[in-house]
């Protein structure tokens, strides 16, 4: 059984179609989603009804950040994520926000956890970008869900950590397209990437495949009409830099 992981879909509907034929292509027949379905994209009602569809056939799909401001819009803004959660919020029939709002922050299947941000307390939305948290993120994961594996998002690129026998972390970078295996002696943590919003001077979406069986991990990105999305970013009048991003790849 392969398994796709995508996070940050950014309601970013050719992205997100990209990744999900790229995915079936390469074997998947079960797909996870780690959160923040929405927020700067311009289509948050077709990305959301896509992956509710593949959730009712048995998807396991996070909560996020800016899944949660969507839900709740915040009262006042002061920043272009605020405008943009706003903007969202009212784009979206209830029954979307109604999901979004009863999310889980957390699904732990098998010896894996699946999560937004960080294992130690996900609702921070605390970014795992370097090895001290990677540390902190693994020691909450084994703690309270005795999971050995963490699949997470939300800094928007790719990142694997890992826990060897003497107990320090160690990092790398993965080559798009090359599985590495994880070893049952480590503890892995990995950083999916973004699918909607890469932010690594690179415009190819990204997200990655899972072989349980095999027990390896694919790192994938996709090239995808990134100007389209942009330009449907400037058709909705959000901010010129959510464009911009989806141009330059960060």
């Amino acid at each position: 059984m392969k398994l796709a992981l995508l996070s940050d879909l950014h309601a970013n509907t050719r992205a997100l179609a990209a990744c999900l034929a790229h995915a079936r292509e390469s074997g998947a027949t079960q797909f996870a989603f780690l959160g923040d379905l929405v927020g700067y994209g311009a289509e948050p009602v077709a990305v959301l009804e896509q992956v509710m569809a593949l959730a009712a056939a048995g998807a396991r799909v996070v909560r996020g950040n800016h899944d949660a401001a969507a839900a709740q819009a915040p009262a006042q803004v002061v920043t272009a994520e605020d405008l943009s959660s706003q903007w969202t919020h009212a784009q979206l029939p209830e029954r979307q926000r109604a999901w979004l709002a009863e999310l889980p922050l957390a699904v732990p299947v098998g010896d894996a956890l699946l999560v937004h941000a960080s294992a130690h307390e996900p609702a921070r939305w605390e970014y795992v970008d370097r090895a001290p948290l990677a540390q902190r993120c693994l020691d909450a994961a084994q703690a309270q869900w005795g999971a050995r594996q963490v699949f997470c998002g939300h800094v928007h690129q790719q990142q694997l950590f890992f826990r060897g026998a003497d107990g320090r972390i160690a990092a790398f970078a993965p080559v798009a397209g090359v599985a590495v295996p994880l070893t049952a002696h480590r503890h892995w943590l990995a950083v999916v990437g973004s699918v909607g919003q890469p932010r690594d001077g690179d415009t190819r979406a990204m997200y990655a495949l899972l072989d349980v069986a095999q027990g390896r991990l694919a790192f994938h990105r996709v090239p995808y009409d990134h100007a389209g999305a942009a330009a449907a970013i400037r058709a909705a009048g959000l901010p010129e830099a959510f464009a911009q991003r989806l141009e330059r790849g960060r």
